[in-house]
């Protein structure tokens, strides 16, 4: 009886000893599949966690191409505003070319090397020195031309602006960028043309209507007004001022005319001007000729918050206007 109550004994001790083993080992595996659990949902947030982050970076590539594309649309739209294919001005060019030709204002070999690289000009500028022109074709590729003809008309004709205006202050207007730089004309010296021919005639009041106009208009290059022609874009302006006024244009058509020979020569100064009044709702188009020409727009110091606002643009099409020199 003691001898089989004692192996239930030990065999239930066996048992229970077996029990533990058991529950241990089912604790060890209960404990490792909570361990494995916990890394599996840390892997998830981890995962979830870059899938936001590289939908967030997908949205914002998304918006920044869609940013650059409005961009650029916006930019061809003020390219395709502001700078037109060409431009035909009803103002009679007459034989002033060929008059200048043989006073030695402009020497034509050195206006082709200048202009076209050789000694001929192509037919389509040499008709200005040959025949009575009734208008004047402006484009990109003849907007040099233009300065340096224009330039050598308001260097050569006579004036009170050049006798009496800021280029005379110091007594002497040779040193300066429209006098010195002057090289086109037979002669080394540019004050032997400076004020000298009667090319233009103007009233008084046609004279007057002159000054005016011209102290409105400005040029990026610097800050100062065509009425202070001191360089060869001034000169230029102030050549073409003359010859308007002269035919009784209007003073709209001047500035409208005006604005046309400055964007050729300047267009990235109204590309980025187009571009601010845009961007602060305003259109390019309906803003007048006589204010994009003013101060605040076309000078050299202009609104520094047009600069400011311009500044990382970068215009596809783009021709830098001719230096201050021949």
């Amino acid at each position: 009886m003691n001898t089989v109550f004692l192996r239930k004994i030990d065999n239930l001790a066996r048992f229970t000893k077996k029990l533990k083993k058991y529950k241990s080992k089912i604790f060890s595996l209960n404990f490792f599949l909570l361990v494995l659990i916990g890394i599996a949902l840390f892997l998830s947030g981890v995962l979830a966690n870059k899938l936001i982050i590289l939908q967030a970076e997908k949205n914002l590539q998304n918006q920044q191409i869609a940013k650059q594309k409005n961009l650029e649309i916006t930019l061809k739209k003020i390219q395709d505003q502001v700078i037109e294919k060409n431009y035909v001005f009803k103002i009679k060019w007459g034989d002033l070319g060929k008059k200048m030709v043989e006073d030695g204002v402009i020497d034509k070999v050195k206006l082709s090397q200048a202009v076209a690289g050789k000694n001929e000009l192509p037919k389509d500028l040499e008709k200005y020195f040959s025949d009575s022109q009734d208008q004047i074709e402006l484009t990109q590729a003849n907007s040099q031309f233009w300065v340096d003809v224009l330039w050598g008309l308001g260097l050569a004709n006579k004036n009170r602006i050049l006798e009496e205006g800021d280029m005379m202050r110091d007594g002497d207007a040779s040193n300066f960028a429209s006098t010195g730089g002057w090289t086109l004309g037979q002669s080394d010296s540019a004050m032997n043309y400076y004020s000298k021919y009667s090319y233009i005639n103007l009233s008084e009041k046609q004279q007057k209507t002159v000054e005016e106009i011209a102290g409105n208009i400005y040029r990026p290059c610097c800050g100062n007004s065509t009425a202070f022609p001191d360089c060869n874009h001034g000169m230029a302006m102030l050549g073409l001022i003359e010859l308007m006024v002269s035919q009784e244009k209007s003073r709209d058509e001047i500035y409208k005319t005006a604005l046309a020979f400055n964007t050729y020569w300047f267009p990235q100064t109204y590309l980025e001007t187009a571009f601010f009044l845009d961007k602060n709702g305003q259109d390019y188009s309906k803003t007048s000729p006589k204010e994009l020409l003013s101060q605040k727009f076309s000078s050299a110091m202009r609104d520094e918050a047009i600069s400011k606002a311009v500044q990382d643009v970068q215009w596809e099409v783009l021709r830098n206007g001719g230096s201050c020199g021949a």
